[in-house]
């Protein structure tokens, strides 16, 4: 007797509510590149961190980590429904971030290019490598942007969203930068290097044509940043730590503070944020903590009015998650707070329609 036709089992129905498998893909959903919605670019470089290395294990730990992250979002209800997929990471990425990391370890460690001939080939070698990371990432975005899509990129350091925000910022004219950090990041070429992570709103605002840069949670700061956010006529908006710290000790009226702070933004926005923006109990092996910043609810509260507000979210960047001694196992806390902030991300920017 001849066997009948092969038959094919239905796909097994998935359950938001059940636990993730290992085998699934980033926050335990099925791996559908072409159906999900939101496309995770991990991009693992931290060649040009200053202070303690380790951000580079951020997309794996977080990868690793989200399929712990209940999917029911009370701010956002259920942005898992749209599909969530991430791109495998590229192993070229890490062989740049290897080669860039050796040339760039006798530089920082002599507090920034010298006189010395060598030193100043061996910067010469970062930037050509961040350039070509560059570029690598602004192909990426727009491939993504290109089939519809919302981009979501995962650091590593804070420069490499960089070709991401430039991938935007072309497609949105006018563009406005939600800015989350500690940090400025307005410093030219810190160290001798042009695409440190200590430059990156520097080379945004001098490189690329956005509107609007808002900056919160900035507590560390140079005197030449000052200058550069004073001279740029309200182009950059700063509401430094000690502002936000000085409404709450006064008793303000928070939401009315973030809604006035959000009015300078244009209609399209894309967030950049490092995780050190939060407050250091939040992520404690991030690269360069910082005493202060917002807490969690706090940050919610301005994702939150950002698009109350009727703003989009056209794009969007975590940077700076650290898992403790570069371990990729998702079970750290720094990869387990990162994974959520990821959600909510991406939770806030399709609430407004992505």
């Amino acid at each position: 007797m001849k066997p009948g036709p092969a038959t094919r089992s239905a796909p097994p129905t998935f359950d938001p509510n059940a636990a993730a498998s290992p085998q699934s893909g980033i926050f335990g959903l099925p791996d559908d590149r072409h159906g999900a919605r939101v496309h995770v670019l991990g991009v693992p470089f931290d060649a040009t961190t200053s202070f303690r290395k380790g951000t580079a294990h951020g997309p794996a730990a977080i990868l690793a980590a989200s399929r712990q992250v209940d999917l029911y979002d009370h701010w956002n209800g259920r942005p898992y429904q749209q599909g969530i997929w991430m791109a495998p990471l590229e192993p070229k990425v890490a062989a740049w971030n290897d080669e860039a990391s050796r040339a760039a370890e006798p530089v920082i460690a002599a507090g920034g290019v010298t006189a010395d001939p060598k030193l100043r080939k061996a910067c010469e070698r970062v930037d050509a490598i961040g350039a070509e990371l560059n570029r690598w990432v602004e192909e990426r975005a727009n491939e993504i942007l290109d089939h519809g899509k919302f981009c979501a990129l995962v650091g590593g350091d804070h420069a490499t969203p960089f070709g991401a925000i430039q991938a935007h910022a072309t497609r949105f004219p006018g563009l406005g930068v939600l800015h989350v950090d500690a940090h400025a990041d307005l410093r030219p070429a810190y160290e001798g290097f042009q695409w440190s992570h200590a430059s990156i709103l520097r080379n945004v605002a001098e490189r690329l044509d956005v509107a609007r840069i808002v900056q919160i949670g900035i507590r560390d700061f140079s005197e030449e940043e000052r200058d550069f956010i004073l001279a740029s006529n309200g182009r950059i908006q700063t509401v430094f730590d000690l502002d936000w710290a000085d409404a709450k000790h006064a008793g303000q009226n928070l939401k009315a503070f973030v809604r006035r702070t959000l009015e300078a933004l244009p209609a399209n926005v894309y967030v950049t944020f490092d995780v050190d923006g939060l407050e250091p109990a939040l992520c404690p092996n991030t690269g360069t903590p910082v005493p202060g910043g917002l807490t969690w609810n706090e940050a919610m509260l301005w994702l939150d009015e950002l698009v109350r507000s009727g703003r989009h979210i056209v794009g969007c960047d975590l940077n700076e998650v650290a898992p403790a001694n570069g371990l990729e196992s998702g079970e750290g806390w720094d990869e387990n707070v990162g994974a959520r902030l990821l959600y909510r991300l991406i939770g806030f920017a399709l609430r407004n329609g992505g």
